[in-house]
């Protein structure tokens, strides 16, 4: 199954290379179930975006690797896949890249003629380049946004509310970032996501000072970074304080790691089962 990953750095920028690599459930170790594909993005602090990704596993990928100790950023989206619609190739493989947004996503959305028809609707078909479900919801939502003035989270709702209520729909899980601000997304119940917020610490306080985690949190100089957020389909670490979306809940991070929690969605009008999917979106979506 798919597993995604997002972090917010408020405005410190920062590596993500603990989660990515170093982590008793890292992204890196992840991706040995999950190997159809792996994908860093990341948002610099001048608001350039960032993104590298291999239609492998992240366990053999040497870029990633390398990106995971020297990217650093505002914010991050990673994700190793497990292909489910596409095939194994660049296009297909998470991120996407949008308008100066990042876009990962896990789960299984059908009705791709019908949404297929939506982007046309929008003059927005030209915005999916591959074959995967999960680029053209991040279409949708991209179509939304240029028609409502670049209003991020009403296009999310706006698009995710047609997909509920107009095609089959098995898991619609994501993480969406800008330079400034992260959204994650649960919805339904089938899949977890979680977050973890940070809180401040100082060297000395029972840290190993030359670990990447200190170093991911405290600037070079000793003073003390600032909080940040994690988003995982998996608690990746023992820490005290992950804490599960509940089913259909938004979570919203802004440039002062200011967290949102809102529940904008009711029930899927076509819910899937996994029974209702093909042999191999059945397989990519257990755990």
């Amino acid at each position: 199954m798919c597993r995604l990953f997002g972090l917010h750095c408020g405005r410190q920028p920062t590596t993500a290379t603990f989660w990515l690599l170093d982590a008793p459930d890292s992204l890196r170790a992840q991706g040995r179930r999950n190997p159809d594909g792996t994908g860093i993005g990341v948002f610099a602090a001048d608001g350039r975006a960032t993104l590298d990704k291999q239609p492998i596993d992240a366990w053999d990928d040497t870029d990633f690797a390398r990106d995971a100790q020297t990217l650093r950023g505002t914010t991050f989206v990673a994700h190793v896949r497990y292909a489910s619609t596409g095939a194994h190739t660049v296009a297909n493989t998470h991120p996407f890249e949008l308008d100066g947004r990042l876009f990962a996503h896990n789960g299984v959305v059908g009705g791709l003629d019908a949404l297929d028809a939506r982007l046309d609707e929008l003059d927005a078909g030209g915005l999916v380049g591959g074959q995967t479900d999960s680029e053209r919801v991040f279409a949708l939502i991209t179509a939304v946004a240029r028609r409502n003035g670049g209003d991020i989270e009403a296009a999310l709702r706006t698009a995710i509310a047609w997909i509920a209520d107009n095609v089959p729909v098995l898991a619609l899980n994501l993480v969406l970032t800008t330079a400034t601000d992260l959204w994650a997304l649960r919805y339904p119940e089938v899949h977890a996501l979680w977050f973890l917020e940070h809180t401040e610490r100082e060297v000395g306080d029972g840290w190993d000072r030359s670990s990447d985690r200190i170093r991911a949190q405290v600037e070079p100089d000793g003073v003390t970074g600032e909080r940040t957020v994690v988003v995982a389909s998996e608690q990746m670490d023992a820490e005290a304080g992950w804490t599960a979306l509940e089913p259909g809940e938004l979570l919203h991070v802004d440039s002062d790691l200011v967290t949102t929690r809102t529940s904008p969605f009711g029930p899927l009008r076509h819910p899937l089962r996994l029974s209702q999917l093909e042999p191999v979106a059945a397989a990519s979506q257990r755990a």
